[in-house]
């Protein structure tokens, strides 16, 4: 029984430690959801049965530890050791969150794809997105994404990875995540054209950039306090507008032919 016992929280601890934290998919969806155009949102509602994309941003969470859907388990990051480039990583055979994103696009464009395939399509595109922007989803393959990472979260033993996923956003601003895209989706029309430009291998390759600066601040042992959160706060408000506005982007040139990024 004890050791069934330690096998679920292990379980469990593994599970809530995957991706942003259910605020994190939530606030980038919504944002999202806010920058679709009258013909995207249409498009994007029929795909989904009339839900919305808020609805379903952390299903993959829970989804890839289903047994029919575990050929996603590695869609949501793109580990890469100290030491290598972004260029220079090798690449999982298995899939990334970098290759998930341009494969779900694809689906998504293609004009033989069927109903039941956008709609899978689709969510998983939403949920990657979101990843994509965690920067501990860039993070180190030798610590699992700061997984291994043992830290302090001001008296709570936890580890880089979860400080990142949930602890930070808690701590940073206790709103819904209405309020979150109220508060943080105020830029002007040329910082979002600056924003949204790229692809999502340089949007990884910046959020890698966030990952190295992580890992030289947040050394192994480290007490995270009311220094850290005010520290990286913005950092976290930044990549929530990053992965929102880019899902925007990404489906209004899928279903707009009007739309312009301009």
């Amino acid at each position: 029984m004890k050791k069934l016992i330690l096998t679920l929280v292990a379980s469990a601890s593994v599970l809530l430690a995957s991706a942003w934290s259910q605020k994190g998919h939530d606030v980038t969806a919504y944002i999202a959801e806010c920058h679709l155009t009258p013909r995207t949102r249409a498009a994007v509602d029929s795909i989904l049965g009339g839900k919305s994309m808020v609805y379903w941003a952390n299903w993959l969470d829970n989804a890839s530890h289903q047994l029919e859907m575990a050929y996603t388990k590695t869609w949501h990051y793109k580990n890469i050791d100290e030491g290598v480039a972004y260029a220079d990583a090798p690449l999982n055979a298995k899939g990334d969150v970098v290759t998930a994103i341009d494969g779900q696009i694809d689906i998504l464009a293609d004009s033989a794809t069927t109903p039941s395939q956008a709609a899978l399509a689709m969510k998983i595109l939403v949920h990657c997105m979101g990843d994509l922007h965690q920067p501990m989803h860039l993070g180190h393959l030798s610590d699992l994404g700061g997984n291994k990472t043992k830290m302090k979260f001001f008296d709570t033993p936890t580890n880089l990875h979860s400080i990142w996923d949930s602890r930070l956003v808690e701590a940073a601003h206790k709103w819904s995540y209405t309020e979150w895209r109220q508060q943080i989706d105020r830029v002007t029309p040329a910082q979002q054209a600056e924003i949204i430009r790229g692809t999502p291998d340089d949007w990884a390759a910046e959020t890698f950039g966030i990952a190295t600066r992580c890992y030289k601040y947040f050394q192994p042992g480290r007490k995270v306090m009311y220094n850290e959160i005010a520290r990286w706060t913005p950092v976290i408000e930044e990549q929530f507008l990053r992965g929102g506005l880019r899902l925007a982007h990404i489906l209004n040139t899928l279903y707009d032919p009007d739309y312009s990024a301009e």
